[in-house]
């Protein structure tokens, strides 16, 4: 199942916090259902391709619909075909590594 990397930076508005656009970005994601993770830096999508588009497509609109007058996304998909992977399995098989490191 593909695996989608978002990162919306809001530009033009009163403050530099962020959180409030975060929070309006998770809420996006939890209407359509879909799993993700907040992350310091930006939020991991899991769904099929149509799912993950139609979010990211929000989720860049809605900074401006909340009054910044610019908004930068950067996105990241992660799609394999040889095997079924997701956010769990991503990760576990990185901890898994670690702990075989001397």
């Amino acid at each position: 199942m593909p695996v989608l990397q978002i990162d919306v930076v809001p530009l033009g508005t009163d403050e530099p916090s962020i959180s409030s656009f975060i929070s309006e970005a998770c809420k996006i994601v939890e209407e359509k259902g879909l799993k993700y993770q907040v992350n310091p830096m930006s939020t991991i999508i899991e769904g099929n391709q149509e799912e993950i588009f139609e979010v990211a497509r929000k989720m860049h609109e809605m900074p401006l619909n909340m009054g910044a007058s610019r908004v930068i996304t950067s996105i990241t998909i992660d799609e394999r075909l040889d095997k079924n992977m997701d956010m769990e399995k991503m990760v576990e098989v990185v901890a898994e590594d670690l702990e075989e490191v001397p």
